[in-house]
């Protein structure tokens, strides 16, 4: 059974049945066919994709960073997990401290022996880049860096590139103390 759809400047206009194939049958109330699903369906997927990102933005509000507000003498601290290739996890930890910010980034492989190339960015500027290897028997790496703490919120990014096209990115903001 083969039929073939009219368009019209990307609408369908009207559709070429088989023969033999009544006008009441499921052929008018497929979305392809222009019937009356065709409109439902289109409303039915926009909806989702919203419904889908509003997820995902309460998501990543509620869980991705957990920071402390420094009160009684509590350092202010930021945890983010970071994106990564499949089966590479990594972290990111800021705490701010009187002399400054202390960084943390840490590259979970579960392969010893990988060498990485890594770059931290603080305000849009690069202040490191360096090697690391992936040691055993976990598999991982970590980075430790004093940065300088800036007027306001500071924000970081710490990127990192492995074998085989490997890549994670981890990006958090250290709110302003106060």
């Amino acid at each position: 059974m083969r039929r073939a759809r009219v368009v019209n400047r990307r609408r369908v206009v009207g559709v070429i049945r088989p023969a033999g194939i009544l006008r009441s049958s499921i052929w008018d109330q497929s979305p392809v066919a222009g019937g009356a699903g065709a409109e439902h369906t289109g409303r039915m997927a926009r909806l989702g994709t919203l419904l889908a990102a509003l997820a995902l933005l309460a998501a990543l509000a509620a869980g991705s960073a957990a920071a402390r507000d420094g009160k009684d003498g509590e350092r202010v601290e930021v945890r983010v997990a970071g994106t990564c290739s499949s089966g590479i996890a990594s972290k990111l930890r800021l705490r701010a401290d009187d002399d400054g910010i202390e960084l943390e980034f840490e590259v979970d492989q579960n392969r010893s022996g990988a060498v990485w190339r890594i770059a931290l960015v603080h305000e849009r500027r690069v202040v490191w880049k360096g090697v690391a290897r992936t040691t055993r028997p976990s598999g991982s790496f970590e980075v430790e860096r004093r940065l300088r703490d800036l007027p306001g919120a500071d924000a970081v990014t710490a990127r990192a590139w492995g074998p085989r096209g490997a890549a994670c990115r981890a990006t958090a903001t250290l709110p302003a103390p106060g």
